[in-house]
């Protein structure tokens, strides 16, 4: 079966048509042994692999094992291709894994595919091509709660194969632009760890007055206060989910969109609906009244706009007196221990908080400016994880996009 292409976008010196060629023909497929999970350990004194982290913790190339496991296992050669043999997740077989080191443990389940002549491929160009259009594997996935795939399925792919020499271009940089993506996701999750530890400090832990850290200038013990004493409590109306549309021009929030689409504070909005619903005031706190997540209810939003629509079943805690509180600066206490809100959540398949319930809740509140203090300086380390999100979602978008660009599907 030959079948001569190109791809749309090439690298410059390349011009020689694609050759199309049978997995099987290149690669006799074979599958690693043991290696039960928990056997494993971290470490990497005996590097090892089980079929369940190729989908877990593996992206395209794998130049870098960090677990470890003294059983017995076939060894990898560099070059190999990986795929895992079983999933407990839909499709979680559809994939492929190049790994670029040797004697690395493959455990059962794991498809080996090793090159019948080596250095005929490029193992990180097969697999990024392979994993930029997975539904290609998805007829090979038999089961339903555990799929299963078999050497013997993937042998009979075809997929296309310019020079070597492209391959390894190719390969190389798709590898550096993976390695960019991690660079921006090890940043993401700094941040996001520093958020988390501030999170646990800045706050009094249950029962004490004073935080474990405070910003200077500030000495005066915090006092418990219940919500119901600061707060009225009130619920939205209207806006069914298929009436919004994109944009601004009545800018609209259903319950779903607080735990879906906004962190603690919410200062834009770009949903909107012609529907009837209650309208915001700058300060509010809002709760989703309903989830189908597991405690999606079990969260709070501040709004510091007016006039956005809130619908059903947004649970809306307005200010009984204006001022004397700062919203931000409560829904970061109320999210840095979510726990605390588990005892309201009630139902199964859909689970439901109420106003009534949160009203009875006790709250540490410092005098006003240190609330202020405290919620700009969250707002303002979120508004550094959203910069480099974008910038992590915008890597994201243009490796796909080559993905679709650079391969003959």
């Amino acid at each position: 079966m030959i079948n001569n292409k190109v791809p749309k976008r090439r690298f410059k010196g390349f011009t020689d048509d694609w050759e199309q060629r049978k997995l099987g023909d290149i690669y006799d497929f074979t599958k690693g042994k043991g290696l039960p999970l928990d056997s494993f350990v971290e470490g990497n004194h005996e590097p090892s692999i089980a079929y369940g982290h190729l989908y877990t913790k593996y992206s395209e190339v794998i130049t870098e094992v960090n677990l470890s496991s003294d059983d017995e296992g076939t060894l990898s050669k560099i070059n190999d291709l990986l795929f895992p043999g079983s999933s407990t997740v839909p499709y979680g077989t559809a994939q492929s894994n190049a790994i670029m080191l040797d004697n690395v443990k493959l455990g059962g389940d794991v498809i080996i595919a090793r090159e019948k002549k080596q250095s005929s491929t490029n193992a990180p160009f097969v697999s990024y091509q392979i994993n930029s259009n997975k539904k290609k594997l998805y007829p090979l996935c038999v089961g339903t709660t555990i799929t299963h795939m078999y050497g013997k399925d993937l042998s009979n792919l075809f997929y296309s194969f310019p020079e070597i020499k492209e391959q390894e271009k190719i390969g190389s940089f798709f590898k550096e632009l993976d390695n960019l993506i991690t660079l921006h996701q090890r940043k993401l999750n700094k941040l996001e760890d520093l958020k988390q530890a501030y999170l646990e400090k800045i706050f009094p832990k249950n029962k004490e007055v004073i935080p474990e850290y405070r910003f200077k200038g500030f000495t005066n013990n915090w006092e418990q206060r219940k919500l119901g004493d600061i707060y009225d409590f009130t619920k939205g109306k209207g806006l069914p989910l298929d009436s919004f549309v994109e944009g601004n021009h009545e800018p609209s929030i259903a319950y779903g969109h607080l735990y879906t689409k906004y962190s603690e504070v919410i200062t834009e909005v770009n949903l909107s609906s012609d529907d009837e619903g209650t309208l915001s005031k700058i300060n509010d706190l809002l709760f989703p009244g309903s989830s189908t997540v597991p405690y999606g209810t079990a969260q709070s939003n501040a709004i510091m706009l007016d006039n956005v629509k809130l619908g059903g079943d947004v649970i809306i805690a307005r200010e009984k007196k204006q001022s004397s509180t700062n919203a931000p600066f409560v829904s970061y206490q109320i999210n840095s221990n979510k726990k605390k809100l588990y005892p309201l959540c009630v139902g199964t398949t859909i689970t439901h908080m109420y106003g009534k319930d949160l009203s009875n809740l006790f709250y540490s509140f410092p005098e006003i400016k240190e609330q202020e203090k405290i919620g700009s300086f969250f707002n303002e380390l979120d508004n550094l994880i959203t910069v480099h999100q974008r910038k992590l979602d915008k890597l994201k978008n243009l490796k796909q996009a080559y993905l679709n660009e650079m391969f003959v599907n």
